[in-house]
């Protein structure tokens, strides 16, 4: 029997609240928030993001990268985030979790920025515990991957402070900065924060 399911309309993307900040899907309205927050945090962001062209920071691209963002969700394989500050709903950073496989694999992959003027103040722990909780609780994903350059201190604590563990090295991973890059990898499985494995 064939199953149509795949043409029925996604479920609108859920909101996300942990501590101060509350995470929601990108909206065509942020753009210029996001372009002055990305601009501002271009030094911190250049050392451990891909490469960036100026044309992809035009309101073009940003435009087509929400249109990709909407097809990958209905897909089943991203959600994309934008991370605001609860107390004036100021945009400070973005989640994604990427790489959705599901069937046997039940897993994703977190990758995270919160703007430079916004580090060290918990926005970004905040942002990724919430976004963990809902791969591993909400929606059943038995994996959660991340990936972060070793000099990255501050990234790398972060994740051991939510429990991911250490696999390995991937070698030459991303390029980044002008370069090719190594990068720690890092999982937390549904047994290790949710006491047991999610069933498929």
């Amino acid at each position: 029997m064939l199953n149509f399911d795949f043409v029925k309309a996604a479920p609108k993307q859920p909101v996300l609240e942990r501590g101060e900040v509350m995470l929601r899907a990108p909206q065509l309205g942020d753009f210029e928030a996001w372009a002055a927050l990305r601009e501002e945090s271009r030094a911190h962001l250049t050392r451990w993001e891909p490469d960036w062209t100026a044309r992809e920071a035009e309101s073009e691209a940003y435009r087509t990268r929400l249109r990709l963002q909407e097809r990958l969700y209905r897909a089943g394989a991203a959600v994309s985030f934008f991370v605001c500050r609860k107390d004036d709903n100021r945009l400070i950073g973005g989640v994604t979790l990427s790489d959705i496989r599901r069937h046997t694999a039940q897993s994703a992959v977190i990758g995270y920025w919160i703007g430079a003027p916004y580090l060290r103040r918990g926005y970004g722990g905040d942002a990724v515990a919430a976004t963990v909780e809902f791969a591993l609780v909400e929606s059943g994903f038995n994996r959660v991957e991340a990936a972060c350059q070793p000099g990255n201190t501050a990234s790398l604590a972060l994740l051991r402070k939510l429990g991911f563990r250490e696999e390995g090295l991937a070698r030459d991973y991303l390029h980044i900065n002008g370069a090719w890059r190594d990068h720690a990898l890092y999982s937390l499985i549904a047994r290790d924060y949710c006491g047991a494995p999610q069933p498929i």
